[in-house]
């Protein structure tokens, strides 16, 4: 497979990346190239979320992304996050209603959600809105609840 050149923005750092293979996937990109090991693999097919990061504000799955394609783009990962507005407000939400357990899924449910209230406006954020928005995120380790409280309030604080 030959090798293309990438022009793109990680975490709002211009990021030129030489040499990368075609068929190179994001997620690959991110964690091996990039060095940024929090956008996790899950199942590397698009069923579990945990890859979500944003593209142009956007929640795209990673493990279904080429490198390639993203030329002249955006990426926000979860290391990004701090730095959304939107992305803070999640964080603290997931930190205080505990929300995180063994922390694996949590950076893709982090991102997928800020990309929704980062486009959303308030009076559109209903919990089951929210949630509906991420059934394409998967956790193994809870039964949701205090996922959908940090959602909630995520939903209410952020901006």
């Amino acid at each position: 497979m030959s090798a293309v050149p990438a022009a793109l923005k990680v975490n709002h750092r211009p990021v030129d990346l030489e040499g990368v293979p075609a068929d190179e996937r994001l997620l690959d990109t991110l964690r091996w190239r990039l060095e940024l090991r929090g956008t996790k693999e899950g199942c590397r097919s698009g069923g579990c979320g945990a890859c979500t990061v944003l593209v142009d504000g956007r929640p795209t799955l990673s493990c279904l992304t080429l490198t390639r394609e993203l030329d002249g783009r955006e990426v926000t990962t979860i290391e990004g996050a701090p730095d959304h507005p939107a992305g803070r407000a999640v964080l603290e939400a997931f930190e205080s209603e505990g929300a995180v357990q063994c922390g694996y899924c949590t950076p893709g449910f982090v991102m997928a959600l800020t990309g929704f209230l980062g486009r959303t406006p308030r009076g559109h954020r209903s919990t089951e809105r929210l949630l509906r928005e991420l059934q394409g995120n998967l956790c193994r380790c809870t039964g949701y609840a205090a996922i959908a409280r940090a959602v909630d309030r995520a939903g209410r604080e952020a901006p």
